[in-house]
């Protein structure tokens, strides 16, 4: 069986057009029909049932697309334990990574990860503007949640919550909130996303699982994680952060964690890549290596 025409198959199913598909992965339209026609033949049943007007899977298909995408997944895992053992790696990768994370822990893990492969090359490009694949030649990309490109290949690395935090200056100054209301009272931090500022912020009591939203207000608003981070510590508000964005300042007492009681909902962090022919032993470090570091966070 070739694993291409597997390939072929998982991303025909998620765009729900083999010449989309075939698009994106250098075909031609006749080639991967073919492809997907000969592994129709070899597994002895129909994937996809064509028309004029739609492609769709069969029950067989949708099955069968489960233990495909495993099986894919595994050959990924395969060929990165290989290349761990060979211990050689190089090339070059443009990653994107929002500004706060980027700056204050990728930062130091690619540090290490170029400092055991000396041959590797890494352009870090560093924004919480969503940087464009093919417009800015990114190679890779670290983004919060779910993506809805489908075409993209997304490895999860961690589930990240948010905190309430502020420096102990601030709280100095100021008498820490006692209940999610008294939120409304302090000076908060905003940040904008989108061209939308986040001012309502959502909130889960860990005992009773009731969900509370409070909107909050502040006279410092940023569209920059990192901008927003060094507000906190230098203690002009609260601010409601990624957990990993402030885990070092959590860490290092620089921000105190408040009304731990209350919890965020968590959201997936994920690595993302265009296509999987560029999955590269490279790439499969850097995941495999971020996967670790933020397993140790938690």
């Amino acid at each position: 069986m070739n694993t291409q025409d597997l390939v072929l198959y998982v991303r025909t199913a998620d765009l729900g057009s083999i010449t989309k598909a075939a698009d994106q992965l250098d075909l031609t339209s006749a080639t991967a029909s073919a492809a997907l026609k000969r592994l129709e033949k070899h597994l002895g049943f129909t994937l996809f049932i064509r028309s004029t007007r739609q492609l769709r899977l069969t029950k067989e298909g949708e099955r069968f697309l489960v233990h495909c995408r495993t099986a894919l997944h595994h050959l990924d895992e395969g060929m990165s334990a290989i290349q761990s053992l060979e211990g050689h790696i190089s090339g070059e990768l443009r990653l994107s990574v929002s500004s706060d994370l980027g700056r204050n822990l990728v930062q130091a893990w690619i540090d290490e990860i170029m400092d055991s492969h000396p041959d590797l090359s890494i352009h870090l490009i560093l924004g919480d503007s969503l940087a464009d694949f093919y417009l800015d030649r990114v190679d890779l990309a670290i983004r919060y949640g779910k993506q809805e490109d489908s075409s993209m290949l997304a490895f999860k690395l961690a589930s990240i919550d948010r905190v309430l935090c502020a420096s102990p200056d601030y709280l100095s100054r100021i008498s820490p909130p006692n209940t999610l209301q008294e939120l409304t009272q302090h000076n908060c931090i905003l940040l904008q996303r989108n061209n939308r500022i986040d001012d309502i912020w959502d909130f889960i009591d860990r005992e009773s699982q009731d969900r509370i939203k409070v909107k909050v207000s502040g006279n410092r608003t940023t569209n920059d994680g990192d901008a927003a981070r060094r507000w906190a510590v230098a203690g002009k508000g609260i601010a409601f952060k990624s957990r990993v964005d402030v885990w070092d300042d959590l860490r290092h007492k620089r921000l105190v964690h408040l009304l731990p009681q209350y919890e965020s909902d968590t959201i997936e962090l994920n690595l993302l890549c265009p296509s999987r022919k560029q999955v590269t032993p490279a790439v499969l470090l850097l995941r495999d290596t971020l996967r670790r570091k933020f397993a140790e966070l938690s």
